[in-house]
């Protein structure tokens, strides 16, 4: 037998089914990226409520990385991100052929990936927030603007994970999923609107996770 075909089958076992390591590794991950969403909001929501000054109205929740506390939420943003890398792996170990099935790990790569960017560069203060930071807008600095970038690729890599997930649901004519997969790429797509966009972000945040919670639910179900 070939090293090849030995760690091939290390790695599957002889029925073609992950070997039994890798099984509870994929449950595992699954299982993160599961909770990833859930954790982001359950910390956000606290710190959103405990700390003085922030208005969701006005201010982002990335906003909550800035300031002596921001610490908390620059982390909330690393593991968050981290936890999603475990959706882009595990898809790639339980989805081996058919349309997307090469193309949504790289984009689920590519959001977690961007995600972890945005919280190790945080937004400036500003509005007001955190108390003492000027009253209205400043010029960015370049790490707000890293972090801007970032959280934009983060979201647009996200729909065209949900468009690819699109169109693998199509050829299999899972219309339910089609569906919820092209609402929330569009969702992911709408352009921020000006005068309430900080609400806007956290209601496509929610989405966006509640389907990446979805999907690795979903998978797990597989392993």
């Amino acid at each position: 037998m070939s090293t090849t075909t030995t760690a091939a089958l290390a790695r599957s076992g002889r029925d073609g089914r992950p070997a039994p390591t890798v099984r509870v590794s994929t449950r595992v991950l699954t299982t993160t990226a599961a909770l990833a969403g859930p954790f982001f909001f359950a910390s956000s929501a606290v710190q959103a409520l405990a700390r003085d000054g922030f208005d969701i109205r006005i201010h982002p929740l990335s906003q909550l990385a800035t300031g002596d506390l921001g610490w908390i939420q620059a982390v909330t943003f690393v593991l968050t991100g981290l936890g999603a890398v475990g959706l882009a792996v595990a898809h790639r170990r339980l989805v081996r052929s058919g349309a997307g099935s090469r193309i949504i790990p790289i984009f689920l790569a590519v959001f977690a990936g961007a995600f972890v960017v945005a919280g190790l560069f945080p937004m400036d203060p500003e509005n007001g927030f955190p108390i003492g930071a000027p009253d209205g807008p400043v010029a960015m600095s370049w790490h707000s603007i890293v972090h801007s970038a970032a959280a934009a690729v983060s979201f647009t890599a996200l729909a065209g994970a949900c468009i690819a997930a699109l169109v693998r649901s199509v050829r299999h004519r899972r219309v339910p999923a089609w569906i919820g997969h092209g609402l929330v790429a569009v969702v992911l797509l709408v352009p921020a609107q000006p005068t309430w966009w900080t609400v806007q972000l956290a209601i496509t945040s929610v989405i966006a996770f509640t389907w990446v919670s979805l999907t690795a639910l979903r998978l797990r179900k597989g392993v």
